[in-house]
């Protein structure tokens, strides 16, 4: 896929800012410091993103919600100074192993925060539980990195791929369709968005009547627009995003499609994308954790202190990045530092509220974000927030074994 242009990368590219909420079970920060020694020197963390290519704004983004929390505590991480390392990840599996070895072998770092593609995540995951690295996933919902990958030392600050799609599979079922399509990448995190919302929507009635797919990255959607023509649903679900949901969007209104089949999908198909997108993507309807016109004070704090600083509009990869950086702060003052001390880092975090800009969440069993999924509108630049579509969805999680 070609890279975006300055303008679709800047419009996609986010960030976040939150106050920082609980600690370790029962126990003030103060006493859990004392109960372990500090660490001497800096937490070290290793940002693994897409630097470059189609995800390349959500990484920056993730990157700086994650720093903006960091800036907005004098520099510090849980009351530590914190030194960053960098990866490009270039959302490619194939060097995902390298490269996060770079970050745990040879950069030792305590905490490892990314990414976006759900095939480099897993390998994050992988080389985490193996090593005991402590790792918060920032975007990428693949179901089994809380489900048979999860691990004491592994969190999500994000979704699974599960949650947005059984949402509005509920959502398309309420509104009467009966007859879907979904259309997606071919590749983990497409599979299982579809597969949530086919749960959902199958539970409620409902009948997916084709699922079509094209490799990942490919943008060529000519042949399957025509056929969803041919198969007139009553509605089409899909998952895309970044550059791929901006040419999707557009597509599916040139061809005539807008108007004549709704389209529902996962949040990151209008999310960071309606400069990119226009027209085409107004009245679209879509799920996620997070929305526009949420109207509570931690969200216009947030909002705010995001486009003072990175003269841009905040949007839930920052949100991510923030939040992973609240959830490091609460584990690391709960341990005094010391990072080795897993089990009371992860107890700490169960325990927690943390209170983000999308609203309050808990962490499930599998270290997952249990969470309320909003139903949001296009209109005109933001998604606005239409209702809750599901209140504090869990993933289930299936195959984890914490």
């Amino acid at each position: 896929m070609k890279l975006l242009s300055k303008r679709i990368a800047m419009a996609l590219t986010l960030g976040v800012t939150l106050a920082v909420a609980g600690c370790s079970g029962g126990q003030s920060p103060d006493a859990a410091a004392q109960a372990a020694p500090a660490t001497t020197g800096k937490i070290k963390v290793g940002f693994m993103m897409p630097y470059t290519g189609t995800y390349a704004a959500l990484g920056n983004a993730m990157e700086n919600g994650f720093r903006q929390y960091v800036d907005g505590h004098d520099g510090k991480l849980g009351g530590f100074d914190v030194e960053f390392v960098r990866v490009d990840d270039e959302s490619d599996p194939a060097k995902a192993t390298d490269n996060v070895n770079k970050l745990i072998m040879r950069d030792k770092v305590d905490i490892l925060v990314g990414t976006a593609h759900s095939g480099v995540a897993l390998a994050m995951a992988r080389a985490a539980k193996e090593s005991g690295t402590l790792f918060f996933v920032t975007n990428a919902g693949v179901n089994s990195i809380t489900g048979p990958l999860c691990a004491e030392n592994i969190f999500r600050s994000s979704f699974s791929m599960w949650q947005s799609g059984y949402a509005m599979g509920e959502v398309v079922a309420e509104r009467g369709h009966k007859r879907v399509v979904t259309i997606t990448w071919k590749y983990s995190a497409g599979d299982e968005s579809v597969g949530g919302f086919r749960e959902a929507f199958e539970q409620n009635g409902g009948e997916v009547v084709r699922e079509l797919s094209l490799p990942f990255p490919n943008v060529e959607f000519q042949a399957l627009l025509t056929e969803i023509a041919a198969l007139r649903p009553d509605a089409v679900y899909t998952f895309f995003a970044g550059a791929g949901a901006v040419k999707f969007v557009n597509d599916y209104a040139a061809a005539g499609l807008k108007d004549r089949i709704p389209l529902y999908g996962a949040g990151f198909l209008t999310d960071g994308t309606l400069d990119a997108q226009g027209d085409s993507a107004n009245g679209l309807m879509t799920t996620l954790h997070y929305a526009d016109g949420l109207d509570s004070q931690i969200d216009r704090d947030f909002r705010q202190t995001y486009r003072e600083t990175y003269r841009l509009v905040p949007d839930v990869y920052a949100v991510q990045g923030y939040d992973a950086a609240q959830m490091a702060a609460i584990g690391l003052e709960a341990v005094g530092g010391d990072v080795s001390r897993k089990a009371d880092f992860a107890a700490a975090l169960r325990s927690a509220t943390i209170h983000s800009p999308r609203g309050d969440f808990t962490l499930s069993r599998a270290h997952n974000p249990v969470q309320d999924i909003y139903l949001r509108e296009v209109s005109g630049k933001e998604n606005r927030v239409v209702e809750v579509a599901s209140k504090a969805l869990a993933d289930p999680a299936r195959g984890c074994t914490l």
